[in-house]
């Protein structure tokens, strides 16, 4: 059992990962969710697209992760784990999902179940110190032995701060020589106009979403080695043999997988 303070799920405030969830058609969420899914649809009505690219992307950078031999995984934002999550991708794989929501890390705890390779646990990845301390961590993690460290559709709901600042590189610190960092994030230098409305709707209700340029967004890999095709669209990090061009809407969302050397 995790030994962090899990704060009361408050059915009338929205989150962002039960929003996440309804754009991907999942069912745990909430009417003050739904609510901001239908205006933000009004707004941007490709955004479910846009959003399961970026599970596409997750599905994909995972399996490549453990073509490279990587077998544990800790998820940071990891949201619900519904359809095509890690532990699904690699069964073979142990893995740790993050959330700073109590819903994510209710449902994921129903939607794991016994599985004893997967655990979920509540907290911020602002606080590294904290969340590598976890029981679940130290039981499941092998920090000797490389890792794959997600931030995947997270970073963009977080304001730049000393905090942040301060707690990325110490993931990078901690992770054994061949580890990888597998991040995606939204962009404003795709629809702009668009983007900003749909922002400033999160914004009013609490959900901060604070998306950021390519050149941002590459910052957030200092230290680690990008692998190939660098930062780029999601629907364009290495695509499946034979997949169809993605749709330039789906652009919102740049993506990369870096490498500790």
């Amino acid at each position: 059992m995790s030994t962090t303070a899990e704060p009361p799920i408050d059915p009338n405030r929205p989150s962002s990962a039960r929003i996440y969830d309804a754009f991907l058609g999942g069912t745990h969420n909430f009417a003050s969710d739904r609510a901001i899914v239908a205006r933000t649809l009004e707004l941007m009505p490709d955004m479910p697209a846009i959003t399961r690219s970026n599970r596409a992307f997750l599905h994909r950078a995972v399996r490549y992760a453990t073509a490279q031999g990587i077998r544990q995984f800790l998820d940071l934002g990891s949201g619900i784990p519904t359809e095509q999550n890690v532990h699904q991708t690699a069964p073979d794989a142990r893995v740790v999902y993050v959330d700073v929501d109590p819903t994510a890390v209710l449902y994921g705890r129903h939607l794991v179940g016994d599985d004893p390779r997967a655990a979920v646990i509540h907290g911020d990845l602002r606080q590294p110190s904290i969340l590598l301390d976890e029981p679940e961590v130290k039981d499941l993690l092998d920090l000797s032995q490389p890792i794959g460290i997600l931030m995947v559709a997270v970073l963009h709901f977080i304001p730049d701060s000393p905090a942040l600042s301060e707690a990325l590189p110490v993931y990078r610190e901690i992770a054994a020589p061949g580890s990888m960092l597998v991040l995606s994030h939204a962009t404003i230098d795709e629809r702009a106009p668009e983007l900003e409305r749909v922002a400033d709707l999160y914004n009013r209700t609490g959900s901060s979403l604070l998306p950021r340029g390519c050149e941002q967004v590459e910052r957030f890999f200092d230290g680690w080695v990008l692998e190939e095709p660098g930062v780029v669209p999601a629907p364009r990090w290495r695509p499946d043999p034979g997949e169809e061009a993605p749709d330039p809407s789906t652009f919102l969302m740049l993506a990369g997988v870096a490498r500790k050397d």
